[in-house]
């Protein structure tokens, strides 16, 4: 007889970005003006979002989009306790 599966463990993370004030820094031109494109239940899901929106700036070089590893910030023993978060 078979175990039912364990659902996974949301691990939530944060894609946003927006103009910064030197393509060398980290630091928005405009917070007001982020733009904040989800959050989503895994890595994997973030990771195809934030790509989709680098792509699509890539022409803008003052334009930088990032993940957050909200998991992270909220739990902070999330990402060492399973050990497949390396991001």
């Amino acid at each position: 007889m078979r175990k039912p599966k364990k659902p996974q463990k949301q691990l939530l993370h944060l894609v946003f970005g927006g103009r910064l004030t030197s393509p060398e820094g980290i630091e928005f031109e405009n917070v007001p003006d982020l733009d904040i494109v989800g959050i989503f239940p895994n890595y994997a899901e973030a990771e195809v979002a934030w790509r989709g929106k680098a792509q699509a700036t890539i022409d803008q070089a003052d334009v930088r989009y990032f993940i957050v590893h909200m998991h992270r910030l909220m739990d902070p023993e999330t990402g060492e306790e399973r050990g497949d978060d390396d991001h």
